[in-house]
């Protein structure tokens, strides 16, 4: 009798073992196996969440089968106490593995909301965006204003009530300096004063992210590290014979380079036609400068140089001085930097523009009034129509 107990309990034991063997399995395949969801979707993970909580939402999403086979699986890899805060892309048919070590890997947010400070040449705007997930792009939502007086749409309000949000500020090429400081005093996200207005040049128009509370001052030492290091390498890498002594004398050179065009594959034949001006001497002769001599890089003039101006001389007319202004006018990119350094080799002593939103070069008097009578006869067909 005892026997056949015993038997059948070894019987029973192997089946349960067998059994769960064969669990295990399933459940190991189902962890690994291509997952339901048809489209991706964004998965939040706030600060200090739980991994049962967002493995309830990706099952209410259907991008699980089986929240308790995910949790099971993240803690036999022992991946349950490595939540990552953020907003996470989910892609189409990703298996319960794949989606684990996307929530616990870290990194930048790639999905979710932005707000984007953007500080222009003309205005200073912030971008309200969120993540399209089936589209894969960011959306916007609303767009204000960087105004003490401008009234903040609902959409910023309640993105700024997510801990999740990224900020940026995203400084283009050609603001001035007093231009930056101006608008990073109403990002209401930042605080600190940022103090005295940084040397014009020396600040590297880029895309920065900031947290809420991070401080304006260093905020523009990050981009003067960074404006820095740009300047260093590229004067490392300069050719040969340029006109400009110094890294200050070629940034100088980057900046009015990047005031003259706004089409990247020019800026090389730009610097072209300055870097022969100063070799043959000419005087540089460029609105830009002028420009900068009248407004100091406070905001913009809004309206076309007059006679006068042009004939009066300042420090920084370079139709009355010869060589370079004393001073960057604006704060140029990483390739008008490089484009200073490295010119393109031609004869170009004149430009113009051409109707595109490019120029036309010339290398004597003749072509470029030819040049100049083009653009003439294009201003005047647009005035007529």
């Amino acid at each position: 009798m005892w026997k056949a107990v015993a038997s059948n309990a070894l019987t029973l034991l192997i089946v349960v073992i067998f059994l769960a063997g064969g669990v295990v399995i399933w459940g190991k395949n189902q962890y690994t196996a291509d997952g339901p969801l048809a489209e991706a979707i964004c998965v939040r993970v706030p600060s200090g969440g739980r991994l049962s909580a967002v493995s309830k939402d990706l099952e209410d999403k259907g991008a699980v089968t089986s929240g308790t086979i995910l949790r099971l699986g993240a803690d036999y890899t022992k991946k349950t106490n490595q939540l990552k805060a953020g907003s996470f892309l989910v892609p189409p048919h990703a298996s319960m593995e794949e989606i684990v070590d996307i929530v616990t890997r870290g990194g930048a947010n790639t999905c979710g909301s932005q707000i984007i400070y953007r500080i222009g040449v003309t205005s200073a705007v912030a971008e309200v965006r969120e993540f399209d997930a089936a589209a894969g792009r960011y959306e916007e939502r609303a767009e204000f204003e960087l105004a003490s007086d401008a009234e903040k749409p609902a959409e910023f309000t309640a993105m700024r009530d997510r801990g999740d949000t990224v900020y940026r500020v995203v400084v283009a090429e050609g603001v001035t300096s007093w231009q930056v400081v101006d608008a990073l005093a109403r990002v209401d996200v930042l605080d600190g004063e940022v103090g005295p207005v940084p040397d014009e040049g020396s600040l590297a128009p880029d895309s920065y992210e900031v947290r809420v509370g991070a401080d304006r001052r260093e905020l523009v030492d990050r981009m003067q590290r960074a404006q820095a290091e740009i300047l260093a390498e590229a004067w490392a890498n300069r050719t040969d014979d340029l006109p400009y002594d110094t890294p200050e004398e070629a940034l100088i050179m980057a900046s009015i380079i990047e005031k003259e065009t706004g089409v990247a594959e020019e800026r090389r034949q730009v610097a072209s036609v300055f870097v022969n001006r100063l070799n043959t001497g000419m005087r540089l002769q460029t609105d830009p400068t002028v420009i900068y001599g009248i407004t100091g890089g406070e905001g913009v003039l809004g309206r076309g140089l007059r006679r006068s101006e042009l004939d009066r001389a300042t420090p920084y007319n370079t139709y009355q001085i010869d060589g370079l202004p004393p001073t960057p006018i604006a704060n140029p990119g990483r390739a008008s930097i490089e484009a200073a350094m490295d010119p393109a080799e031609t004869d170009y002593v004149f430009f113009v523009a051409d109707g595109s939103g490019g120029h036309a070069f010339a290398e004597t008097l003749d072509e470029h009034n030819a040049n100049v009578a083009r653009w003439r006869q294009i201003e005047a067909e647009r005035a007529g129509n």
